[in-house]
């Protein structure tokens, strides 16, 4: 059994969405991390992804949280609160205190936490300045709650005004690209010890050009509120890409 045992739990944001491979499946910065953590090292890891799109933080640390400790890692990613910010009743503090309780299970299970936040997409969002302020409030809160403690592996991403830019988010402005992705996996790289590969903090910018206008409100927006007003998901019915702990050898080997 590898020494490294790597878990994460989360939202789009950890399942990889925006980072779409060219057989439909998706990526992401933990992906990355995975594959960059065992080239860096030049041994295998062992590597599992709970984290499903849509959900909010309540769900993932109930639904998620538990079966990845039963998994027995060594390591285990956690960021939520991505999609609670977009709700105008969340409470801040609710968020705060779930990364508490993440961070005291890990703890019970001698787990080392990576705590991060989401990018910020802000910029090119409509009610920009409401979704500012409430991700500047929820990324300070669990940023405190945390500064104490300096064993926990931090990666904040929500500072990082180069990581806002409309160049490193997807189409529907909400997901981060590949770019995004990439630099993302080299911050956390950067956390655990590891030089990222070369690149990573900005590879070169796609030709893509998303919607404008009201072609984007229609693919984009209306769908997403169409789900809030049904009580769905883009998350239901989908379960975790790697449920079960998968090995990750070096590419030198």
């Amino acid at each position: 059994m590898s020494s490294v045992r790597f878990v994460a739990i989360g939202d789009s944001f950890t399942e990889g969405v925006g980072d779409e491979l060219p057989d439909g499946t998706v990526r992401g910065w933990a992906d990355l991390v995975a594959q960059g953590w065992a080239d860096a090292t030049g041994q295998p890891i062992e590597y599992a992804n709970l984290a499903i799109r849509g959900k909010l933080i309540g769900p993932i640390v109930a639904e998620q949280l538990e079966p990845a400790l039963a998994l027995k890692p060594t390591y285990l990613s956690f960021n939520g609160g991505g999609n609670d910010m977009l709700r105008p009743r969340t409470s801040i503090t609710h968020v705060a205190d779930l990364f508490t309780h993440v961070l005291r299970r890990c703890d019970e299970e001698g787990v080392t936490l990576i705590a991060l936040s989401g990018a910020n997409p802000s910029a090119q969002l409509p009610l920009r300045h409401l979704i500012q302020r409430r991700g500047d409030a929820l990324s300070a809160a669990v940023a405190e709650r945390l500064a104490p403690r300096g064993d926990v592996l931090t990666a904040w991403n929500w500072p990082d005004r180069e990581l806002s830019a409309p160049a490193y988010w997807s189409a529907d402005r909400l997901h981060m690209n590949i770019r995004g992705h990439h630099r993302v996996a080299a911050r956390v790289l950067e956390t655990l010890g590891h030089h990222a590969p070369a690149g990573w903090w900005s590879l070169p910018q796609a030709t893509e050009v998303g919607l404008k206008g009201t072609a984007y409100y229609r693919a984009h927006v209306l769908p997403w509120i169409k789900r809030r007003l049904t009580h769905t998901s883009s998350g239901d019915g989908r379960t975790a890409k790697y449920a079960e702990f998968i090995q990750i050898a070096p590419h030198s080997a």
